[in-house]
């Protein structure tokens, strides 16, 4: 129904034995339309979503809806959107499903997106990542009490006019993915396809870190004013989601910092296991990015393809692993306008990538060293552009071989030294600060121009290794922490409080500093019998430039 039309209906129809009457059509989507109304009875303006005809025919759905709502109306929080009452009425004979909530005066974030593209090409940084770090305290909230989003998207969170966040619509995604209604047989998939998690997308079950990869969506699309996969049919979508790498968002947003596109890449990992643990953990490396670079105004790519997925809505389509062929389309990806025939080509659903075969009621399997090694990767740091003296040697042929000689003899003699540096580093004798040593992980090594000392700020608790989070799969395993950029002194404290055994290499980078963990392995997150831990590993930065 149109806007138009829908207004011509419902304007100024009363629902709940009359207490709420409707008002002005606030906004209408695949689901339900949200209108204006006034509560006679508390005499307040709020806002009622009307859930279509067509979802209120079953009772199991209305059953579940109420249950959904009712939970949700447990949620207090700043950046949440209040549910004050729901129920069912009939209207022209049809029993429709109602949801009436906080009347929030202000603008859907795809709206202020839309301004700042206009004006700047994508949204601020800075503005980004603050928003997206209220958009993830409310998901805090809503995780701690067990119920996960589903459908984050610009189009679920709102800004008011004094500027604060709002998410709204917990609980409906999950009551729609019920799959109890005729528009949702089972085995279907239900969510807008732009903002899926892979786990979603192959009908597999779901928890909190699927709402932190649709965020990363978000927050891909608010940097750089366009989704990370686009294509011509929902399925398409679902299929890049699960076998699709997204390119960098500096790579469209120059302006963007290294931390960003490390901050999105980790978030749109296709394993759960390898996405930040909670809520709170990618909150706050939001806020740590957002304070550790200077602000600055967008720097669009020329020919950047135009923004898309402003207008996008919820579909109902089978999961990846179950489409055939010929219901799947083509993908779109920033930089692929016409997709390669090796790369996409005609997509085979039918037998995903076997990293992403998620049970669904085991957990999820924890990679193994190799795959890991491949898959967990970070943004590089920008190149060193400082022109290397040695390379003058090859122009000095009128004056002989012997600053050549020299050259290499005292290049053997670093390498020597880096060797045993190393060896000495592995042994772990270096790490004991009883032994008078230091736990810098390049400490023994040249440190080379561009070098970038140790961040100290960034610790984590002894107690995060001695007193694990429970599994959320397992009541008799526990969740690996994440040393992920933090300092490998306080890491390094927390693995002997709990007695647990590592190994450790040294990377060559100088965006985050010396000492700190780039990359751990088990990942962030992966459950293990706490009675039996595994060795860990560890790759930590030298602070010199790659």
């Amino acid at each position: 129904m149109s806007q138009d039309g829908a207004q011509g209906r419902y304007a100024g129809r009363a629902i709940a034995g009359g207490r709420y009457q409707l008002r002005d059509l606030l906004g209408e989507g695949g689901m339900a339309s949200v209108h204006l109304a006034y509560d006679s009875v508390l005499d307040r303006q709020v806002a009622i979503k009307t859930l279509h005809t067509e979802l209120g025919r079953e009772q199991a759905f209305r059953e579940r809806f109420r249950r959904e709502a009712q939970a949700v109306a447990k949620l207090t929080h700043t950046n949440i959107v209040s549910v004050f009452d729901t129920g069912e009425d009939d209207l022209d004979g049809s029993t429709m499903p109602y949801i009436v909530m906080e009347y929030v005066e202000g603008k859907p974030l795809g709206s202020v997106l839309n301004a700042d593209v206009r004006q700047f090409g994508a949204m601020p940084a800075d503005k980004a990542l603050k928003i997206t770090a209220d958009v993830l305290a409310a998901l805090e909230i809503s995780h701690e009490m067990g119920l996960v989003h589903r459908d984050i998207k610009p189009g679920n969170v709102m800004m008011t006019k004094r500027g604060v966040v709002k998410v709204m619509d917990f609980g409906i995604a999950r009551a729609m993915q019920s799959g109890v209604t005729s528009m949702t047989q089972t085995g279907m998939v239900v969510g807008t396809p732009q903002y899926l998690s892979p786990e979603q997308a192959l009908g597999r079950g779901v928890d909190a870190r699927s709402d932190l990869y649709s965020v990363g969506i978000m927050l891909f699309q608010l940097v750089t004013g366009r989704l990370p996969f686009d294509a011509d049919s929902p399925l398409a979508i679902a299929y890049a989601h699960v076998q699709e790498e997204p390119v960098a968002p500096s790579s469209i947003n120059r302006a963007l910092p290294p931390a960003v596109d490390a901050l999105i890449a980790r978030a749109l990992k296709k394993n759960p296991n390898e996405r930040f643990p909670s809520a709170e953990a990618m909150r706050d490396e939001c806020l740590r990015v957002a304070a550790s670079f200077q602000a600055a105004a967008p720097s669009i790519v020329p020919g950047a393809p135009a923004q898309s997925g402003s207008g996008v809505g919820s579909a109902v389509f089978p999961p990846v692993d179950q489409a055939t062929p010929g219901q799947m389309g083509s993908v779109q990806t920033p930089y692929q306008p016409t997709p390669a025939p090796h790369s996409y080509g005609t997509p085979q659903p039918s037998a995903p990538a076997p990293a992403y075969g998620y049970p669904q009621q085991a957990g999820y399997q924890t990679p193994g060293p190799a795959p890991y090694a491949q898959q967990h990767h970070s943004t590089p740091p920008p190149y060193n552009m400082t022109p290397q003296t040695a390379s003058t040697a090859s122009g000095g042929g009128n004056k002989g071989n012997r600053p050549v000689i020299i050259g290499s003899v005292v290049v053997s003699l670093i390498a020597v030294g880096g060797l045993v540096a190393a060896l000495l580093m592995n042994s772990g004798g270096s790490d004991d600060p009883s032994a008078g040593g230091t736990t810098s992980a390049s400490a023994s090594a040249t440190k080379a121009e561009g070098y970038r000392g140790p961040d100290t700020a960034k610790t984590v608790e002894k107690t995060e290794c001695t007193e694990p989070e429970e599994s959320y799969n397992d009541p008799e395993q526990v969740r690996m922490p994440d040393f992920s950029f933090k300092n490998w002194d306080s890491v390094l404290d927390c693995l002997k409080a709990a007695g647990w055994q590592y190994d450790k290499t040294s990377v060559d980078e100088n965006t985050y500093g010396d000492g700190t963990v780039m990359k751990q392995y088990p990942a962030a997150g992966t459950d293990f019998d706490p009675k039996k831990p595994p060795e860990m590993q560890f790759e930590i930065s030298t602070g010199n430039p790659a």
